[in-house]
């Protein structure tokens, strides 16, 4: 199952997933901007904030991917927008009986990293979204779901570099930017072999 699929790495899990040969269900905000895999993929409306929601369109998959975000610029209700997401969703993965969870974060995340100085510039610049994620990785990592979290730095729109980069615990190296493309590829890897369980993974360029 896939969440937060309308946004530019959710469109992109999607068309992956489905050249991959996998079968799909997106539940998302607004199904208007999912069309084009209409016919393809299973597409359920509906509240992501909702634990009964989420159940039932978890019910039955072997892995949920999640690149579900708040909107930017991010509205004053949703300052805690991530956390209440993962309160939910680690509720409904047990209610449906789904272990396998894939979580898009944030490398701001990364306190040790120099170049860039992630976690710095988080902190000075988007204090909300690195108070909101730590938050949701820390519930995440609570329950007993079999979580992978991934931290991409700065997200572009370029092609699949196919070469990025992955380190368990860190961000690479000036590990300024990433395709969407590629964490996308990245994610869907990651569902298949099962790499980094209970781990965070930095990706980049």
């Amino acid at each position: 199952m896939k969440l937060g699929a309308t946004g530019g790495i959710g469109l992109e899990l999607v068309r992956q997933a489905l050249e991959r040969g996998h079968s799909v269900t997106a539940l998302v905000r607004r199904p208007d901007r999912i069309q084009p895999f209409e016919g393809r993929i299973s597409i359920l409306a509906g509240d992501l904030l909702s634990a009964d929601t989420l159940r039932a369109a978890a019910a039955g998959s072997e892995t949920v991917l999640s690149s579900f975000g708040p909107r930017v610029p991010i509205a004053k209700t949703d300052h805690d927008l991530l956390q209440r997401f993962a309160a939910t969703l680690t509720q409904a993965l047990k209610a449906a009986s789904v272990r396998r969870v894939i979580v898009v974060s944030t490398a701001f995340l990364f306190r040790d990293a120099l170049l860039p100085p992630a976690h710095l510039f988080g902190r000075l610049f988007f204090s909300s979204i690195v108070r909101d994620s730590a938050e949701m990785e820390a519930i995440l990592m609570r329950s007993d779901l079999d979580w992978a979290i991934v931290r991409p730095p700065r997200l572009t729109d370029q092609p699949r570099a196919k070469n990025y980069r992955v380190r368990q615990g860190h961000l690479p190296a000036f590990g300024f930017s990433i395709p969407r493309a590629d964490v996308a590829h990245f994610i869907l890897e990651e569902a298949e072999r099962n790499l980094h369980l209970r781990k965070v993974v930095g990706l980049s360029r």
